[in-house]
Formats: structure tokens, sequence, C-alpha cells
């Protein structure tokens, strides 16, 4: 690794930094020297911000922080999932499920881009999903609110261009985490859904970040899908539709509190 892309002494902001991939993202940041702060609703050992991006006083608290601490390196892992009939999920949490997954990541980035563009390089890293890009049935709240990230990843590189700041976006397919709940884990075993393990997914996530990829699909077939749905969605719809059956056979008789899951201080149900 050459001096520039050394992560001794970089600082570094984490959300989601306790969740099945931001764990053993952080593990990876600080054995290779980083300083890393680390972001969510609970307690975690080492430096740490406390607050919760599921309410606008959270992300506004979080802002504010993520200023203060000015990282040279921005990890945008944490989410939050719902899967099920929209119709099913609750108005507050449909809310708080785009505040997590699109507003918060956008909010943090706009405010450690000022010393960012002072110092003339940065990392801002986008964690979004598969289904940003396939937009599943039963994800719909979950599948617009990354596909909105991927967008935002886009639109903020292009902003950038010229200040030495990178804009990274990666989309890792299902990971194999507490994020994935009873119905999630039913759901992949009826259509054979591969579930990665979550440190190849870390791994892949710090690699991206370090060689300045602006877009990273993790796992084939999905990278193969993301791009074909982009050009020929009907055909993806038809590919589709016989997994969408199945998931929907899961909540014939589930109740709506039943396909809620909570909320998780980690990414991926992809």
């Amino acid at each position: 690794m050459s001096h520039e892309d050394s992560l001794e002494g970089r600082t570094v902001l984490v959300t989601g930094g306790a969740g099945g991939i931001g764990s053993p993202l952080v593990s990876l940041l600080r054995n290779r020297g980083a300083q890393v702060t680390t972001l969510g609703r609970g307690e975690m050992p080492g430096r740490h911000i406390r607050a919760d991006l599921s309410t606008p006083a959270g992300i506004a608290l979080a802002a504010e922080q993520a200023r203060l601490l000015a990282p040279q390196m921005l990890f945008n892992i944490a989410g939050r999932q719902y899967f099920g009939p929209l119709e099913g999920q609750r108005p507050a949490d449909l809310a708080a499920d785009y505040l997590v997954n699109l507003v918060a990541p956008v909010t943090l980035a706009q405010a450690v881009l000022p010393m960012m563009k002072q110092r003339g390089r940065g990392h801002i890293v986008n964690v979004g999903s598969v289904f940003g890009s396939i937009n599943f049935a039963h994800f719909a709240g979950y599948s617009s609110a990354k596909a909105g990230l991927k967008g935002f990843s886009q639109a903020l590189r292009r902003e950038v261009r010229g200040t030495g700041i990178i804009v990274c976006h990666v989309a890792p397919r299902a990971v194999r985490t507490g994020f994935n709940g009873p119905l999630v884990q039913r759901f992949a075993e009826l259509t054979g859904m591969t579930l990665d393990d979550p440190i190849h997914v870390a791994r892949r996530i710090l690699a991206a970040a370090q060689a300045g990829k602006a877009e990273t699909v993790i796992g084939w077939p999905e990278a193969f899908f993301t791009r074909l749905n982009a050009l020929f969605p009907g055909l993806v719809d038809r590919a589709l539709a016989g997994n969408d059956a199945k998931a929907a056979s899961l909540f014939t008789h589930a109740t709506p509190s039943a396909t809620v899951a909570p909320i998780r201080e980690e990414n991926h149900a992809r």
C-alpha cells in the first residue's frame, strides 16, 4: 500500500459500526491504524457518537458531531429494512426507513464536505444495496431509499469532481447478518438467494474505498442483473415474477407487525 493509500492515522467516521457489516469493517480499519469513530443509537466501546438516525433530531445531532469531527473518510453503513406488503407498514416506520437509509447519509455527507474540500481530499463511501438497482417487490420502501442513495452518490461524485474528494457507492447483495429476520431468511430459502459472509463484504467495501471505485456491486449474477434492469426492466419483471409470488405467499397468514424488521445499526437484507 502506498503512503497515499495508507489508513495510518486517518480519521474515519462509520455509521452502523455495531452491525454485521459495520463491526468487521471497523476492526479492519482499526487494525490498519485508522482512528475510527462510530455513530449509532446504542453504546459502543472506543470513540463513539450516540445519535438515532431514525429521527430528524438525531440526524441533526449526528451532522453537528460529524462537522466537529471533520473525518477524512465517511462510511455510511447504518440501515433499516421492512419486508412485506407496503400497506402493512406503519407510516412512522416507513418515514424512519427513509430517514435512516437516505436522509441520514445525505445529511452526513453534507456535513463533512466543507473540511474535505478545504483539505483537498476525502472519501465518502455510501453502502447501498443491490435492491437499489433491482427494485424488489415487498421491499418497496427499502428499495426506493437505496435507489435514492445510489442516485445521490452519482450526483455528488459529479459535483465534487476535481476537488480531490472520492465518492464511492457499494451495493452488496444479501448478507448473512441479524439484519435479515425470519421472514427474509425464509424468502432466501424459497428463492435460492445467496447470503454473503459479512467479513467478505466488509473487505470488499474497504477495497472499493481505497481503490476509489465509483460503483461496486458485490455478487454474481446480481451485478449482471443490475445492468439488465437498467436497460430492459420488462425482462427482469418477468424473471422475478416467480420469486415475487413466493414472497407474497409468506404474507397470506402473517400479521403486519410480523413483517416489520427492527432498526438495525447496520445494512443489508438484499
